[in-house]
């Protein structure tokens, strides 16, 4: 019997690693996450990932898709087109620690993102047939797989936790901020208590999908990048700072938490769907 019973808010997918999400109705959970999150990513020369964390204006970079084609958008050009079929040219890239082969996705992908943001980066499709896994020490027994986001196949955050933060940021004289910020996966609504989802064990959604929420997402400086204009702030990093260090992962300023999959890969999941949640002992 589980502890809570709360209804999915939002689905997002975030195709581009570091680029802008898209909001979905309904998304695949596949092995890796959902489909289509984070199976692109933008190297530099040596093959090293790039981000907002150096590049803030790949924030502005948004995609969509139609039919079996992902297009991605950046101000003043043409969108580029890519097909969702795999396929590239493998080459050896490096997300944080991890070394794979990836599929470079050509000449034409690289200027477009040269032009968009005005830097040298090449784009890369994630190779299915790799097998990048999240850190055992954090996956609770799970063979967790991921594509090329930082290191767990989802992000599930909350709309309480939202409020309390632009509660906080509005007591601060700040604007709110939405959670466009903070690239979750999943948004849980129903919680009472703001960051409830750090005392949730395990997730339970229609079709038998089971998720374990296993570690605090640490936060950097993305959140203060503006996804409007892709400006760099102080906010909302500066009020998170007063409240969220987290012992869990000393004292890190801590926002949203990482999941696997432990059952339901395959299965489809829709906003405004029932969660049950069961708390953690």
């Amino acid at each position: 019997m589980s502890d809570l019973s709360l209804r999915l808010h939002a689905l997002s997918i975030y195709p581009v690693k570091s680029c802008a999400g898209l909001a979905l109705e309904q998304a695949l959970l596949t092995p890796t996450g959902l489909e289509y999150d984070r199976a692109w990513m933008l190297v530099d020369a040596d093959g090293d990932f790039a981000s907002q964390r150096q590049w803030p204006r790949l924030q502005l970079v948004k995609p969509s898709f139609e039919g079996e084609t992902l297009l991605l958008h950046a101000p003043d050009m043409l969108p580029l087109a890519l097909p969702l079929a795999v396929q590239g040219t493998p080459r050896q890239v490096k997300v944080w620690d991890d070394e794979v082969t990836a599929l470079d996705q050509g000449d034409a992908a690289a200027h477009w993102f040269e032009a968009a943001v005005g830097q040298p980066l090449r784009l890369v499709r994630f190779d299915p047939a790799q097998r990048r896994l999240s850190d055992p020490t954090w996956s609770a027994g799970v063979e967790a797989e991921n594509a090329f986001s930082d290191g767990f196949p989802l992000l599930v955050a909350s709309t309480a936790s939202l409020a309390e933060l632009n509660a906080r940021l509005a007591a601060r004289g700040q604007p709110p901020v939405t959670l466009e910020r903070f690239r979750p996966n999943l948004v849980l609504d129903g919680l009472e208590d703001a960051n409830g989802e750090d005392f949730i064990d395990t997730l339970e959604l229609e079709g038998g999908v089971r998720l374990k929420l296993v570690k605090p997402c640490v936060r950097c400086s993305i959140p203060n990048v503006d996804p409007a204009t892709a400006e760099r702030g102080h906010e909302p990093g500066d009020t998170l700072a007063s409240y969220r260090a987290d012992p869990r992962m000393k004292g890190r300023i801590t926002f949203a938490m990482n999941a696997v999959i432990e059952a339901g890969a395959g299965q489809v999941l829709r906003v405004g769907g029932g969660v049950e949640a069961s708390l953690a002992v």
